[in-house]
């Protein structure tokens, strides 16, 4: 799929994609090729106002957020990604594996401070734990004796992969063993770029797009929902971008398996890749609000481009109802504009962050409760707490406890140009 830009012609299909969009129909590939290749200003302001328009319509102004804790259970990893930074060998000086007493108190901290509802656990590739896949298995077993009402996402397609090598057992067994020890949802990341030529310079040693799509696949139809995640802003095309996209959009029409879609923006300063694209046009490369470091402001990517990329995901990804930005990655303030670019959720309090930090992230790692809920607020939205799986948190009932409402797309279900969602929610 390639597309030939053409200012003149830009200009006069974008308008007519945007009005398609809004009228509830689907844009197809070559359509979604045509906005991403668009680089007119004014085009991309118009795609951003479309964008908001269909957010609005589907979640009024609503934006949620989640309160949990990311577990980053080790940084020792044998893969040699040249997007991270966070990877270390057995023999670096900050090296580690947590064991479980330290990941309890890690949790115990997140409940008795926060209050929180999920707790996120991802760690690198241990060759340390190669003939023993019961660490992981175990893990979640503790934590949940432990915890027996917190939410469990846990490990990403990459790490059901190796354990499913490490117990010569399918990919079903390996999330079927996971769920009975009581994971409840699984991150969709290791997607990175999902167009393979690309996906092999940034991540060669990853599992290939087939194997991540079906181990995606296979969870949803266990009943286990994931989120979808790309990264981008690295040495990616357009066109690899729009297979990605293309990708996400079919899985979800088939399972409705997933939760919400995360973009994130390649975070370069202390990563090998960030290093050899030092020769690319700066000037893509630069987001605001970044404390006055120059030297990182040009090494991350250009708020616009965000937004931009933000708002094609809201047009494009119709049969999603949520769309995550990243304040870790680009920034509270850029966060909070992205609320008018499609964006709907906020992400969560996180309480540590050490991927991002670790590539060269300078936008913090924790935002409490309150400070979350404030700025949604002073960015003219309404905040409202939400679980992993996206259903609304409601504290403050007569009865004092927590009262759910669904917040997903049931599968096959979109807005219409009505502003309605067309059929039940689950």
């Amino acid at each position: 799929m390639h597309y030939q830009s053409n200012n003149k012609t830009d200009k006069i299909l974008t308008g007519d994609i945007l009005q398609k969009a809004l009228s509830g129909e689907r844009l197809d590939n070559e359509e979604l090729l045509i906005l991403l290749e668009n680089k007119d200003e004014k085009a991309a302001g118009e795609i951003i106002f479309t964008a908001d328009t269909l957010n609005k319509r589907i979640n009024s102004d609503k934006v949620s957020y989640v309160v949990n804790r990311n577990i980053n259970f080790t940084n020792i990893c044998s893969l040699n990604c040249r997007f991270c930074g966070y990877k270390r060998t057995k023999n670096s000086k900050d090296a580690f594996l947590l064991d479980y007493d330290k990941i309890i108190e890690k949790i115990s901290e997140g409940v008795e401070s926060i209050g929180i509802d999920e707790i996120c656990v991802t760690g690198g590739i241990n060759p340390e734990l190669k003939n023993n896949p019961d660490y992981y298995f175990n893990l979640i077993k503790t934590v949940r004796n432990n915890f027996p009402k917190l939410h469990i996402h846990a490990f990403s397609p990459q790490e059901i992969y190796e354990l499913s090598i490490m117990t010569g057992t399918a990919y079903a067994q390996v999330i079927e063993k996971l769920v009975e020890c009581g994971v409840n949802s699984m991150p969709g990341t290791a997607a990175e770029i999902l167009a393979e030529e690309t996906r092999k310079k940034i991540c060669p040693q990853k599992i290939n797009t087939a194997e991540w799509v079906e181990i995606i696949k296979t969870a949803h139809k266990l009943g286990v929902k994931t989120s979808a995640t790309v990264l981008f802003g690295h040495i990616e095309s357009s066109n690899d971008l729009a297979y990605h996209l293309s990708i996400i959009r079919r899985i979800q029409d088939e399972t409705g398996g997933f939760t919400e879609f995360i973009a994130l923006p390649f975070i370069s300063p202390k990563t090998s890749l960030g290093k050899s694209m030092d020769k690319i046009d700066r000037k893509d490369r630069m987001i605001d609000n970044a404390d006055n470091d120059d030297i990182y402001r040009k090494e991350i990517v250009h708020e616009k481009k965000v937004f931009k990329f933000y708002a094609i995901l809201r047009i494009f990804l119709d049969n999603f109802k949520n769309v995550q930005t990243s304040w870790p990655k680009i920034g509270v303030p850029a966060a909070l504009k992205s609320l008018e670019c499609g964006i709907n959720d906020f992400g969560g309090t996180l309480m540590e962050e050490n991927i991002t930090k670790s590539a060269g992230g300078k936008f913090g790692e924790f935002l409490e409760e309150n400070e979350i809920i404030n700025l949604i607020k002073q960015a003219g939205k309404i905040p409202i707490r939400r679980d992993t799986v996206y259903n609304y948190i409601y504290k403050n009932n007569a009865m004092g406890s927590a009262v759910l409402a669904p917040l997903l797309f049931k599968e096959g279900c979109r807005p219409k140009a009505d502003g309605v969602v067309h059929g039940k929610l689950i």
